[in-house]
């Protein structure tokens, strides 16, 4: 199938949503598409780095910028050469954008009328974002093609309510906004019919879904549904959640249903009660640390991964090393550390700062903490035998806990295998054969 080039930067969402473009946009052979991440202005940096190499490899080639970055701060692309189009997240997501992406159009004016109405971009002609604030739907594309993975990556929410004070996502994304149980169950049929033997739920605050909902539904309850509803699926697995939200349905769920897999990732971003106060996040370090022990005596193999902000403002040394000692106290071995950088407008970057050496120290301190941490646990796992799934390539694959395997000998792609581990090299287990 021909279709646009696509670079995707940033979340499992993100993903989802590229998987939707490359439909909406077949045919496209000439156009790149490059979906935006926002969550750090490295984000943005590496964005617009890979614009730049983009023209360079393919001068002749449409190149269109979407996603949060778009969103956010449309005029740091529109203002660069290499880019021929902006597109706002709401954008990205409707069939008309690339049926004519460049050309004046009633879709052009359509766009244009709504940026002038904003009073912001309407003088940028090759601009086009929305006010995602009056996004009232989501996910009217629900991606049913992954090319590259051997997981599907299922969008059941949009948006966040929240307003933690470091970040600049929901002004990307928009209020939370969640999809019907029916229609989630629905396409995780069309999946598994297609061959898919995982699927993640993925959102920007999967965990707030349903209130928006006739009956609020929770997350708990779509997750019974999809397990009821599909029982060909073999695995089922979370995106990041925020730990504050787990209620006892999901927990339940978590900690003894089978083929829901034994991996969370938590919001947790850091574990100073200060520090989280200041970042208006909704739980305390306790909260964090409670949550994680009732999960793993639950259910002893369950991973734990979390998001870590290193040097938020006014952070001294005593609480950055509450949050180093978070680590360990929640056996974290999937750590994504976030270096603190300031997202215009938001209340964080208007708080005093930390020194950029300072950030820099405590994020390579955490990195190497939550290294050693997970090197420790991948350690423990030689000599198992693990349930894998076989990624498209028939050489790698995960864990139901999400740990990285190698095989020897090549496996039939996207099959679930159990798999022998007898080693370790650099960050993944080796499996020298599949156990029969």
């Amino acid at each position: 199938m021909s279709g646009p080039a696509i670079l995707t930067m940033g979340c499992r969402l993100n993903i989802a949503e590229s998987e939707a473009i490359r439909d909406l946009a077949q045919g496209q052979d000439d156009l790149i598409v490059v979906n935006s991440c926002a969550v750090t202005a490295e984000a943005v940096r590496q964005t617009r780095q890979a614009i730049r190499r983009a023209r360079r490899e393919r001068p002749d080639a449409r190149i269109m910028v979407t996603g949060c970055a778009a969103q956010t701060e449309p005029e740091t692309f529109a203002a660069m050469a290499e880019v021929d189009a902006v597109i706002g997240n709401r954008e990205k997501l409707d069939a008309e954008t690339y049926q004519r992406p460049f050309a004046s159009s009633a879709v052009e004016k359509r766009f244009s009328t709504s940026l002038e109405a904003n009073g912001a971009f309407g003088a940028m002609p090759k601009v086009r974002v929305a006010d995602i604030m009056a996004v009232r739907d989501t996910a009217p594309h629900m991606a049913s093609a992954f090319a590259d993975h051997a997981r599907a990556f299922l969008e059941v929410q949009n948006g966040c309510d929240h307003r933690c004070t470091f970040c600049i996502i929901p002004y990307g994304r928009g209020n939370s906004r969640s999809v019907p149980a029916g229609a989630v169950v629905d396409k995780a049929r069309e999946l598994v019919a297609a061959g898919y033997r995982e699927i993640v739920l993925t959102g920007v605050d999967v965990t707030s879904y349903g209130p928006d909902l006739p009956g609020s539904p929770s997350l708990g309850s779509l997750v019974e549904r999809i397990l009821t509803g599909v029982p060909g699926l073999p695995r089922l697995r979370l995106s990041s959640i925020d730990s504050v939200e787990i209620d006892d349905r999901l927990f339940d769920l978590i900690a003894h249903e089978s083929r829901m897999m034994p991996h969370l990732h938590l919001s947790l971003q850091a574990g100073d009660d200060m520090i989280l106060k200041r970042m208006k996040r909704r739980h305390s370090r306790a909260d964090a640390v409670r949550i994680v022990e009732r999960l793993k005596a639950a259910r002893p193999a369950i991973s734990i991964g979390a998001d870590i902000i290193a040097g938020f403002p006014t952070e001294e040394d005593a609480m950055f090393e509450r949050s180093l000692a978070l680590i360990a106290d929640c056996d974290i071995v999937h750590g994504h550390i976030f270096p603190y950088s300031p997202r215009t407008g938001t209340p964080a970057a208007r708080m005093p700062q930390v020194d950029r050496a300072t950030i820099k120290a405590r994020a390579a301190r955490l990195r190497a903490a939550c290294e050693s941490q997970r090197n420790a646990w991948l350690r423990s796992l030689v000599g198992t035998t693990q349930s894998v799934l076989v990624e498209r390539s028939g050489l790698s694959g995960h864990a139901e806990n999400f740990a990285p395997v190698r095989f020897a000998t090549p496996q039939l792609p996207s099959t679930i295998v159990a798999a022998r581990i007898t080693g370790l090299e650099k960050d993944t287990l080796i499996a020298q054969e599949a156990a029969s």
